[in-house]
């Protein structure tokens, strides 16, 4: 289970001071950089080790400046920087917090009603296409289809606790389970009908929002998506599974653990 986030901007303001210090603090010299990029890259820091973790609240530009001796306007332009690449938010009224971000393990198989439930967040659904047809060429091989044989397609925005954060496109043979019965859970309803997955193939690229996949996800045009093609399997090696999906850049880490061959 993850650490709860700090629930006081002044404990996040002496972490923020001892690591700022330990990187020179404000004295570094011109080789450095500018001072506001050393704060911000500070604060980087801690939020890629966990030390500020998502839904944290940072401590206001004001209070910051003054224990670091630094201008409110350096202060500003750190923040900035953040807010531009994701990783902090500003809230109206409310101050300034860090993003919260969604780590998914590159090695882990569950469908994301299952994650959102395992992180204590309401899921649910915004269907834009559930259909039954013929398969494209690129389907048959991928599913080990004959032409004749029809599919499943099964398009939706995801949500969590009413937050768009994916567009997934799901293909399944129309064989596996009735479409009628489908509920929240894709991976759910194969298990009910014996067509449960256990292995999958993903392939993971970076990409940007068009015009529609922004409109869905309420986030503008161009902004980074993670784009994840999905090919499912059951225990006996048939695929039962094609997902192609893009989540928000700006919600999802993924992450895998290595080890070193040999």
């Amino acid at each position: 289970m993850s650490e709860p986030a700090l629930d006081h901007p002044q404990t996040a303001l002496m972490l923020i001071l001892g690591a700022f210090a330990r990187a020179g603090g404000g004295d570094g010299g011109a080789r450095d950089g500018p001072v506001y990029l050393r704060l911000a890259s500070t604060l980087r820091g801690l939020v890629e080790l966990g030390q500020l973790r998502g839904g944290d609240a940072l401590p206001s530009e004001r209070d910051l400046a003054e224990a670091s001796g630094l201008s409110r306007v350096t202060v500003r332009k750190a923040l900035d920087v953040l807010v531009d690449e994701g990783l902090v938010q500003r809230r109206q009224g409310a101050g300034s917090f860090v993003t919260r971000q969604i780590e998914q393990p590159l090695s882990l198989l569950i469908g994301f009603t299952d994650d959102m439930r395992r992180r204590g967040a309401g899921a649910s659904s915004l269907t834009i296409l559930k259909a039954v047809s013929l398969p494209d060429p690129s389907e048959m091989l991928k599913l080990g289809l004959s032409p004749a044989e029809p599919v499943l397609r099964l398009s939706r925005v995801r949500l969590a606790d009413g937050e768009p954060l994916a567009i997934e496109n799901a293909v399944v043979p129309a064989q596996a389970l009735n479409p009628e019965t489908l509920g929240t859970s894709l991976y759910e309803a194969l298990k009910a009908q014996g067509q449960m997955p256990v292995r999958a193939l993903q392939r993971v690229h970076a990409g940007i929002a068009t015009a529609d996949e922004a409109r869905l996800l309420q986030i503008a045009p161009g902004s980074p998506l993670l784009r994840i093609e999905r090919r499912s399997f059951l225990a006996n090696g048939k695929p039962i599974e094609v997902t192609v999906s893009a989540y928000r850049g700006d919600r999802y880490d993924f992450v895998a653990e290595l080890t070193l061959d040999g």
